[in-house]
Formats: structure tokens, sequence, C-alpha cells
């Protein structure tokens, strides 16, 4: 499995700590530094099943910046993947890639079900 994190949120070691806590053997990957592409993010929405507007971290600086609440719903599915591979910043974290799902933030009792 993936888990795609940020090791300056709280959020994402608090998932960390869960999985190891668990010893659910993982590859963790940093997504400041190695953001998901455009490819990645499509796959990733598409397994997951969830709207495209759970992938952004509407808590960040950088969505905020941008006015991102405002200019999403007037944007394609194409451009806001595109966006979202931009900057690895404004993709909502922790991630976390199985062979047939796709978890995004953090909620203990779903991550619990699935794994």
């Amino acid at each position: 499995m993936l888990f795609v994190c940020y090791e300056k949120c709280s959020t994402c070691r608090k998932a960390q700590k869960w999985l190891e806590e668990r010893e659910v053997s993982v590859e963790v990957r940093d997504i400041k530094s190695h953001h998901p592409n455009a490819e990645e993010l499509r796959r990733w929405w598409e397994k997951s099943g969830l709207p495209l507007k759970k992938f952004f971290n509407t808590s960040g600086l950088l969505y905020k910046e941008l006015q991102l609440k405002d200019k999403l719903p007037t944007m394609t599915e194409d451009e806001q993947i595109a966006l979202l591979a931009s900057d690895g910043m404004l993709v909502k974290r922790p991630i976390l890639v199985g062979d047939d799902f796709v978890l995004v933030g953090f909620r203990e009792q779903e991550w619990a079900d699935r794994l």
C-alpha cells in the first residue's frame, strides 16, 4: 500500500502512528516533495468513489489564496485534476492507496473498517 502524507501535518502523523501500531506495511511518500501527477490522481479519484472536491485540501493556505471555493464549481474535472497535480499542498492528505481502494483523509473508523 502507498501512504501519501506530509510530515508536518498532525493528521498525517496520527494516521502513520495508527498504521504502525497495527503493523500495516506501507510505502511512505511525501506529498510536498513528490506530489501525485494527474494520471495518479485520476486513478485514485476513480478508485475512491468520492467526489473530486474531496481530494482538495480545503483548509490549506494555497486553496484559500487561490480562492478555489469559488472557482472549483466552474472548472472541468480535467482542469481540477491538473490543478491538484500542480502542487501537492492542494491535495487533501493523508491518502492511503490499496489495490482496490483509496482512502482520503484520516477517519479512524473508516480505515479500521477497510483494513
